[in-house]
């Protein structure tokens, strides 16, 4: 009893506890994007009152976020605010329910504005208010800015071949989300089909019909980059015919920590369309017989039957029995089982492949245990990438039994048929006769074969000793049609029934009874077995199938009428029908198109292009055969071409299908519809007309007589130009007065000259050309062609004729261009000016523009130079010649008045010299504006010779002969008298001259003499020799001194005009006689020097007198002893100072900083210096300066 009130109060606070009302929302944040369609669920939880709760949404946007907007409620449809009533209504705002207690908000089509804090509100059911009523949760509207992209288009592949497709997905959301990408195949309106995906986890996954091939490589997804994914299949096979397109979905992560796909976006598809390569293969088994006795061999054939064979994989078994006996994989090699291996290695089997597309199986010896049913197996496989095999499909034909009979049967058979040639396409019917002696538990199976002309045999059709009755492969479809039947009349007698026989049908028909008992152990074995056929031909519709077309008016006129017949050989039944088409080819045209068809089954049907006949056209097929006839009124143009018929034979199938059998066309029938006879005629009548240019020209083109006064006429004129094979088009007028400019008119610019009129009499047109040119000159004619109305009430050409050529010269004005021929001679000296004068005396008119033009030919020159030239705008140029004479800048030109042209040539040379005439051209300008050159004239030559000026140098001494005692100085002066120009420069030099007589004699340059001027000996040689002391250049540069004078001479320019050379310390051998030469060198016109002239002094005699011999004129005249007094002394001084130093160095401590770099005593001195005289004058002297020795 203590007890129960504390637990009766714990119970009552757990019973409000319990009754609290709860209401939980999901949870917030949501991120969703613009147009998708999102739930927002909402639960209510420890309530009271009824178990169907109602649901209030309602939303806080951002703007106002203290103020509640009311959505869409469950209890009251007037809850909804304006801004959402609408889409409330339309549907697109909806609250479902999922219990009593729980609800989900559908938002089918998110906006923006549909942002903000959303909160579920759910009304009081309670008795008081206990708990929460209302739950929020925040949504959050994001763009969708996933794209999902790939280029559609239309693939045509082959079995086998591979296939890439790429897709480009992208996304600029800034939340984090993840991707997931998948390729799916859709055919028609099946449902689509993954053929791979990429999830958001970045797991690769395959729908069932694509596992497999993923799992061995076959299909791969691969990323390239960061948004292009590539779909690659090996080895596509006709199941992926389809459009293949990829989908891309965006995830985010909601707080609840699930995945949501916010968005979905698939690409344009690409339509791949895969041709089989006829992966199909059929197996046939074959074997020769099926009863046999013990001891016979037997073997069994297996035949497969596929396109390229050996490109491929297949492993063949064989059973007996549904019990393997052996297996043969791609290599070929045999696996038997345990049973059948001994016989094999007893040489009683073999088991072989033959070629790649039969297999044998062989057994040599039959036991009465070998009856039984035979078959093979055949699986193609396939290699993977990975080199693996997998299995592919698997056939198998229909068992083969063999019966291994210790006895014979004595089984007859006749066959019997109801025609042995019918027409194709009628019925056959062949009965089976099968007559033994009768036993009780007997059965037979049938089998009707067909063995055509080729010897190959097919089985039709059979009946087995159970009744059942199986077509043969080639007769399957038409069996399932009722086309071949086969039925056992009474015990003993069958027959077999073709439907709609065709021309294969023919051959050898055999019925194949085997006799059937069943033995002691219950086990059916084959006791005998017989054979009879018949023969049956059948004759092909096509045989004989022949069209002709005929007509009895192959030509007609204007509005006449035509019949054409299309007759049809042989005569078939009804049952055979034939369909007729006209075709039509217009006259001008080389194809035909289809005019009109009687169709198979009666009807008329018109081709595409045959508006026109429909009207005047009859059609009409004969009863009793297939002849068609097609009767044309009122003929015109139109109709006129060639006409054929075109047969079609058709035939019935088994299936109500029709097949055509053959197709004939006819032999062409060419209907000419003809026109009316013209009577055109023009003009003939030729004329010549010459005129000056700027003057208009008038053609005539008159037609005397036409066909109709309804006639109009095309007038087309032409120009023909001598150089041109054909007459050019100018213009054209239409029959209906349109008008065309021809070629001609449009490359030679003559639109706006032309001018066209039709006279008021109607036969007379006229065509003028104004402001005439030259170029415009030719023979012109015009073609007319005569227009007439046809039954058609289209304009046709009837005739055309040309008229009478019209010889039209448009000269040019006259030239009258003249200049002056007036000749002469000028000389002038260099550096002065020349002038050349060009007189124009006449010119063709006063508004022609000229040319003028200079020329030269220089002596020793065949050809002429251009020297200027002043073109019609008056431009000047220079020519070639002002290049290579330097004329830049000294030619000049002008023109005091009209018709007189100057040109002068300032600052004149020597190679400006040669005959100088002018050119003038005188250009004119054409009616078009265009400029041509009329006329050209020469002028006289103006022979000019420039010279350079007279020498006038002159050379005097002024020192006369002279005697000067030894070791003094004499002077050679050369004194200028005269010179030629003031701007004169000179080359100066001094020679010693000695005669050859006297060259025993010891003098001046011995062994180093010159050669005089004039090398080359004549009569009265020269017999003075001349030695060079010293030259001076026109520049002042000095050459080089004579050898027995160098050091001793002495140069002096007194004045410009004399020239001094002082020869110190003379000596007797400086006796004789000396000379000075000059050379004058003026500048030319270019600024270049040359030698103008030269000139020599008379000879200058000087003696030298000889003194007594001193000691020291004997020690200088010795070169020994002077090298012994003067010379050796010194060098051995030098040696003995060196010695000294050296062993005065040796003595130091080599680690003094005295030492030589890096510690190394110097172990050499510099060389004195010894300064001596050049003469014998002086000792030399041996001096030792500072410095010279380190």
């Amino acid at each position: 009893m203590k007890c129960f009130f504390p637990v009766l109060g714990c119970l009552a606070v757990l019973g409000v506890v319990l009754a609290q009302r709860h209401v939980a929302v999901q949870e917030g944040p949501l991120y969703r994007t613009e147009g998708s369609h999102i739930t927002i669920w909402c639960n209510v939880s420890g309530y009271q009152g009824p178990s169907e709760q109602n649901f209030q949404w309602s939303i806080y946007l951002p703007s106002a976020p203290e103020r509640e907007v009311q959505i869409v409620s469950t209890v009251d449809s007037s809850f909804p605010y304006a801004i959402y009533t609408q889409r409330v209504r339309g549907g697109k705002i909806y609250v479902e329910r999922v219990q009593g207690s729980s609800a989900l908000l559908h938002i089918t089509d998110l906006q923006a504005r549909d942002a903000g804090e959303y909160e579920c509100h759910t009304p009081n059911t309670d008795e008081r208010y206990f708990g929460s009523y209302s739950a929020k949760m925040n949504l959050v509207v994001i763009p969708d800015t996933l794209q999902s992209t790939a280029v559609p288009q239309t693939l045509h592949r082959v079995e086998q071949d591979p296939l890439e497709l790429t897709c480009e997905v992208v996304t600029e959301t800034l939340q984090h989300s993840h991707l997931s990408v998948a390729w799916l195949r859709q055919r028609g309106g099946e449902k689509p089909v993954e053929v791979i995906s990429l999830s958001r986890d970045f797991v690769l996954h395959s729908s069932s019909e694509y596992a497999q091939r993923q799992s061995l490589g076959e299909v791969r997804l691969d990323k390239l980059g960061s948004t292009t994914f590539r779909l690659t299949v090996f080895h596509l096979q006709p199941s992926d015919q389809g459009e293949f397109y990829c989908e891309a979905a965006e995830w985010i992560q909601d707080p609840d920590g699930s995945w949501y796909a916010m968005t979905r976006k698939r690409s344009e598809g690409t339509v791949v369309n895969v041709q089989p390569t006829d992966k199909e293969f059929t197996v046939r088994l074959e074997t020769e017989k099926r009863l046999y006795t013990v001891g016979e061999p037997v073997e069994f054939r297996c035949v497969l039957e596929a396109q390229n064979i050996p490109d491929r994989y297949f492993a063949v078994s064989w059973a007996f029995n549904s019990s393997l006996i052996a297996s043969m994989g791609p290599n070929a090699v045999p696996v038997l089982n345990s049973e059948f291996a001994h016989r094999e290695a007893r040489g009683q089997l073999k088991v072989a492949k033959e070629s790649d597309s039969v297999f044998v199986l062989k057994i040599y010896h039959l036991r009465q245990d070998d009856s039984g049913k035979y078959n093979c197996r055949v699986t193609e496989r396939e290699k993977t990438v990975t080199g693996e095999f997998i299995d592919k499909e698997s056939k198998r034909p229909k068992n083969i039994p063999i019966v291994v009979l210790p006895i014979k049967s004595s089984v007859s058979v006749e066959v019997a048929s109801n025609a042995s040639v019918i027409l194709e396409g009628e019925s056959l019917h062949f009965s089976c006769s099968v007559r033994t002696a009768g036993r009780p538990q007997g059965r037979f199976s049938v089998i009707w074969q067909l063995v055509d002309r080729q010897n190959r045999r097919s089985n039709i059709m059979w009946l087995d000793r159970d009744g059942t009755v199986q077509p043969g492969a080639a007769y399957w479809e038409r069996g399932s049609f009722g086309g071949v039947q086969m039925e056992q009349v009474q015990p003993g007698l069958f027959s077999l029934a073709i439907f709609h026989s065709r021309k294969e049908d023919e051959g050898q028909y055999e019925c194949h009874v085997t006799e059937w008992v069943r033995a002691v152990d219950g086990e059916w074995q084959i006791v005998g077995e017989r054979r009879a056929s018949t023969p049956v031909a059948i004759t092909a519709l096509e045989m004989g199938f022949a069209v002709t077309a005929i007509s009895r008016t192959p030509g007609v006129t204007y509005s006449d009428s035509f019949d054409l017949q299309c007759i049809i050989k042989p005569h078939y039944p009804a049952r055979v029908p034939v369909s007729v088409t006209w075709r039509f080819q217009p006259v001008g045209t080389i194809e035909f198109h289809d005019l009109v068809t009687f169709t198979r089954d009666g009807g008329v049907q018109w081709g595409d292009r045959s508006s026109s006949f429909r009207t005047r056209t009859a059609i009409e097929k004969a009863e009793a055969s297939n002849n068609v006839r097609l009767s044309i009124s009122r003929a015109s143009d139109t109709e006129a071409g060639k006409y054929q018929c075109v047969a079609e034979l058709w035939r019935r199938e088994y299936n109500n299908t029709w097949t055509r059998l053959a197709e004939r066309t006819s032999n062409l029938l060419e209907i000419r519809v003809l026109q009316p006879v013209t009577k055109l005629q023009v003009s003939k009548s030729k004329r010549t007309l010459t005129l000056v240019e700027n003057r208009p020209i008038q053609l005539n083109c008159s037609v005397k007589s036409q066909t109709s006064p309804n006639s109009h006429f095309a007038v087309l004129w032409y120009v023909h130009k001598p150089s041109d094979a054909d007459g050019k088009l100018i213009l054209k007028t239409t029959h209906s007065s349109a008008f065309e400019f021809g070629t001609y008119a449009e490359e030679e610019g003559l639109r706006p000259r032309l001018q066209f009129e039709r006279h008021a009499s109607g036969g007379l047109f006229s065509l003028t050309v104004q402001r005439a040119e030259v170029s415009d000159s030719g023979s012109y004619y015009c073609h007319v062609e005569e227009w007439l109305l046809s039954p058609n009430y289209a304009w046709y050409k009837l005739a055309e004729e040309v008229s009478g050529r019209t010889e039209v010269t448009v000269k040019q004005p006259d030239s009258r261009l003249r200049l002056s021929q007036a000749q002469g001679n000028l000389s002038v000296l260099e550096t002065q000016q020349v002038q050349l004068e060009c007189v124009v005396l006449n010119r063709t008119s006063a508004a022609s523009q000229l040319v003028v033009e200079w020329f030269v030919w220089k002596p020793n020159h065949p050809e002429r130079e251009t020297v200027a030239r002043l073109s019609r705008d008056a431009t000047f140029h220079y020519g070639e010649q002002a290049a290579k004479n330097n004329l830049w800048g000294r030619l000049h030109l002008e023109s005091p008045s009209a018709g007189v042209y100057r040109l002068f040539i300032q600052n004149v040379a020597v190679q400006d010299s040669g005959a100088y005439s002018c050119r003038v051209e005188e250009w004119l300008p054409s009616p078009g504006g265009v400029w041509y050159k009329r006329a050209e004239d020469t002028a006289g030559q103006m022979a000019v010779t420039v010279t350079r000026p007279d020498a006038a140098l002159q050379v005097d001494t002024v020192v006369p002969n002279a005697t000067v005692s030894e070791k003094a100085a004499f002077q050679l002066d050369c004194s200028i008298v005269s010179r030629s120009s003031q701007d004169s420069r000179f080359a100066v030099a001094w020679y010693s001259l000695r005669t050859k007589a006297g060259g025993e004699r010891d003098g001046p340059g011995l062994g180093e003499q010159e050669e005089g001027d004039g090398g080359d000996e004549e009569e009265g040689e020269d017999l003075t020799e001349r030695t060079a002391l010293l030259s001076v250049g026109p520049d002042a540069v000095f050459g080089p001194e004579g050898g027995p004078w160098e050091g001793r001479l002495r140069f002096q320019r007194l004045s410009p005009l004399l020239y001094r050379l002082t020869v110190l310390h003379a000596s007797p051998r400086d006796t004789g006689n000396y000379s000075c030469r000059v050379e004058e060198w003026l500048p030319s016109p270019q600024k270049e020097w040359y030698r103008l002239t030269e000139e020599e002094s008379a000879p200058i005699g000087i003696r030298v007198l000889d003194t007594s011999s001193s000691l020291q004129s004997v020690i200088c005249s010795n070169d020994a002893l002077f090298y012994f007094v003067f010379f050796y002394p010194f060098p051995i001084f030098g040696i003995l100072i060196i010695t000294i130093l050296l062993v005065r160095f040796k003595s130091r401590n080599s680690s003094k900083s005295s030492d030589g770099k890096n510690g190394v005593p110097l172990l050499w001195i510099k060389e004195p210096h010894l300064n001596y005289s050049p003469t014998c004058l002086e000792p030399p002297v041996l001096s030792i300066h500072p410095g010279a020795i380190d």
